[in-house]
């Protein structure tokens, strides 16, 4: 387990854990490894109450967290991954597909990381490029014609930048998706299960309900980047992270997101299986009630939806 500067205390107490359990002592441990179980969940508790902006980021960043595929593989059975853009080539770094969720068909697509390095260098460290988009629109519009829920998973530090993904058109394609996903005739719910910047993020995020999960972000602009452009240096990341208010809780209080599931103690990465759990209870029910709903009156309410979303102000010349 990779343990991130504000989790030494989680560190320690694992290590003795670790140490009880092995059975190797001369004599008997003061401590059973039950009661020390019992501290480190409330030291998780403790620590992650009162998370910081940054280390909230930190968190939402940590190499073991579950991506995509795993949050698919505990959440769904039978599900059918689909390849490619019909146009140039299949993007690595979003994967989707149908699958069977609580007995009901939905089609599922996210971004995906990697969870090594050579795994990231394939997914290209989930930063899609405008095939990754292209495909993502294919098979919601697949979705659409066979009438199954969408659902997408959101963990991307941004499109990629590159040239060539400039000269295919990336702009244009996450530019298509959003002005299609608002009229998809079938349910669509968006859920930022880790990072969520700029366009990359938006691409696949255009939907009925946008969730997040208790440790992520979503901005136009990661904190770094941020303060490169502001200060010309990467060192008040943390100021511009807290000028940003880019968490789950910020973004619910201006209305921007609809909820906040939460994660297990530790995070999602210390108990990916209880994370999958709270991720498929809050897909289920959210599901449940956008079903009840026609498909113009879940159209009129998304656009009605991001029409309102943020403050402006406007004055007489």
């Amino acid at each position: 387990m990779t343990y991130l500067d504000f989790e030494k205390p989680i560190e320690e107490l694992q290590k003795q854990i670790d140490h009880v359990r092995n059975g190797k002592h001369l004599i008997k441990p003061k401590v059973s490894a039950e009661e020390l179980e019992l501290r480190l969940r409330e030291t998780q508790n403790e620590i992650y109450s009162r998370l910081s902006t940054w280390q909230r980021i930190q968190v939402s960043r940590h190499p073991e967290r579950p991506y995509t595929l795993a949050y698919i593989e505990k959440m769904t059975t039978n599900f059918i991954e689909l390849y490619g853009d019909r146009s140039f080539k299949d993007d690595k770094a979003i994967v989707g597909g149908f699958a069977d969720l609580n007995g009901e068909t939905v089609m599922i697509i996210g971004h995906q990381k990697g969870v090594n390095t050579k795994m990231r260098q394939y997914r290209n460290f989930g930063m899609p490029n405008p095939e990754g988009y292209r495909k993502a629109l294919r098979l919601m519009k697949l979705a659409e014609k066979f009438n199954k829920p969408i659902i997408t998973l959101i963990d991307t530090p941004g499109a990629y930048p590159g040239e060539e993904a400039e000269q295919r058109g990336q702009g244009e394609a996450i530019a298509r998706n959003l002005f299609e996903m608002v009229t998809l005739k079938v349910p669509v719910l968006c859920i930022v299960i880790g990072e969520g910047a700029s366009g990359g993020a938006l691409g696949i995020g255009i939907g009925d309900r946008l969730m997040m999960l208790e440790n992520t972000w979503y901005s136009v602009i990661s904190p770094e980047s941020c303060s490169s452009i502001l200060w010309r240096s990467w060192d008040f990341k943390e100021k511009a992270a807290n000028a940003l208010k880019p968490t789950p809780q910020d973004l619910l209080q201006l209305g921007i997101i609809d909820g906040i599931i939460p994660e297990p103690p530790g995070g999602a990465h210390a108990n990916p299986d209880e994370a999958a759990g709270n991720l498929k209870k809050a897909i289920v029910a959210n599901l449940t009630e956008l079903k009840k709903l026609t498909a113009q009156e879940r159209i009129t309410k998304r656009i009605d939806r991001y029409s309102h979303i943020g403050i402006y102000q406007s004055e007489q010349v």
